[in-house]
């Protein structure tokens, strides 16, 4: 819940679990249906072409594949049956998990090119309404901005409010890898902000990675800002039923499968997002080693052994985070569990001091952003505890930073 700050709408909130009945009701009868469907998006449409296409005669595997066989097709490749799939199925290629990094990399840019020209064309097209026509161009400054020399862009889907992930660092080569994983109002266009950077994915990635760098410099790290779900937009409906975050729990356990090597990945989940990690805890790898959330509002269960994760669950909240006032509970649906900082859930409670509410969870110089450098590079004997008595650190062995 990046977004939100202000207490008067927490009464929504009240509100919404007030009407459990109503929106089983509501439910049952489809009128949460998603909205209309359309014809394939673009995405669509390049994997389609890709299911129908061939390489050297031979047909191209499922797009759907595990990673593994997808990385063992691409790495049987010549560089020039590469960049000739790369140029035919961009968005494919640029969002399949198992193709090498760097080739979706360059995918992604090739995909970035092609929309932002159509956004471009929009702005003049007649039939648009003046709103219509300011938010493509919105739309192509912002795909101007991912095209920026050096940006390393993980994942592309320009869709509706779109989806993206960018990846800070050498993600190949990384000996730690951390995932941000944010909260509603996430799209393209909040991707990243002027104001307020820190609450927004990019500013996030980009303030834990300087600070696992100076935590441990020694520690080759990799920072994913990833907003490659479709997270709730507002306080309603939405955002207090687990329906974004089980679509975004199979995205999220996806991409972690496919991540190269084998290093430890440490998942950061703000507000919403941490219903997300909830949702995908009991399906993610091994390799996860720590679930760290941040304001949340509930991890859908009530108590963190039901997450049923071999990685270590760690919550801090704000003094001044708006957040704790929202009902821990779920009734019909509605609502996301228990608190995931009080004493009976079962996490590893930490410092968030400095933070100043919900959205700064992220600026350098807070007990939180070094806490979540800390446990992104391994340092867990280094982390600050919300109480005197450091019971945080109970069992725990340093590692890179200790």
């Amino acid at each position: 819940m990046t977004s939100f700050d202000t207490s008067p709408q927490l009464n929504v909130w009240r509100a919404l679990l007030a009407l459990a009945v109503v929106f089983v009701m509501l439910a049952t009868s489809g009128w949460t249906a998603l909205r209309n469907q359309r014809g394939d998006t673009p995405l669509q449409a390049s994997l389609s072409a890709w299911e129908h296409g061939r390489i050297g005669g031979h047909r191209l595997p499922d797009p759907q594949s595990e990673p593994t066989r997808l990385a063992r097709f691409f790495a049987s490749l010549t560089e020039q049956d590469r960049t000739s799939l790369v140029r035919k199925y961009s968005l494919a290629v640029g969002n399949m998990n198992g193709a090498p990094v760097e080739l979706r990399y360059r995918a992604n840019h090739l995909a970035l090119t092609k929309a932002r020209k159509v956004e471009r064309e929009r702005m003049h097209d007649k039939r648009l309404t003046p709103a219509g026509k300011h938010e493509a161009g919105r739309r192509m400054h912002r795909f101007e901005d991912l095209m920026e020399k050096g940006r390393r862009i993980l994942a592309f889907d320009p869709e509706g409010s779109g989806r993206v992930a960018e990846v800070f660092g050498d993600l190949r080569r990384a000996e730690r890898v951390s995932v941000v994983v944010p909260g509603v109002d996430t799209d393209l266009l909040t991707f990243q902000r002027t104001h307020r950077k820190y609450a927004a994915p990019v500013g996030m990635a980009k303030s834990l990675y300087a600070a696992e760098l100076q935590v441990s410099p020694s520690t080759r790290t990799a920072v994913i800002a990833w907003a490659d779900y479709t997270a709730p937009s507002g306080l309603g409906i939405d955002s207090a039923t687990a329906m974004r975050a089980k679509d975004g729990a199979v995205r999220l356990n996806a991409l972690v499968r496919s991540l190269p090597g084998d290093s430890p990945v440490s998942l950061f989940c703000h507000s919403y997002g941490s219903v997300v990690c909830g949702v995908a805890a009991h399906e993610l790898p091994g390799r996860v080693s720590d679930i760290a959330v941040a304001g949340s509002p509930g991890m859908r269960v009530e108590k963190a052994a039901q997450l049923h994760t071999t990685a270590r669950v760690w919550a801090m909240r704000d003094s001044d985070d708006w957040i704790q006032d929202v009902p821990y509970l779920e009734v019909g649906g509605l609502g996301h569990g228990a608190d995931p900082v009080s004493a009976g859930f079962g996490a590893r409670v930490l410092s968030a001091a400095g933070a100043k509410g919900h959205a700064g969870y992220f600026e350098p110089g807070t007990a939180s952003l070094f806490n979540f450098a800390e446990i992104g590079v391994g340092a867990y004997r280094s982390v600050h505890c919300a109480h005197e008595d450091g019971v945080c650190r109970t069992g725990l062995s340093g590692t890179a930073a200790a």
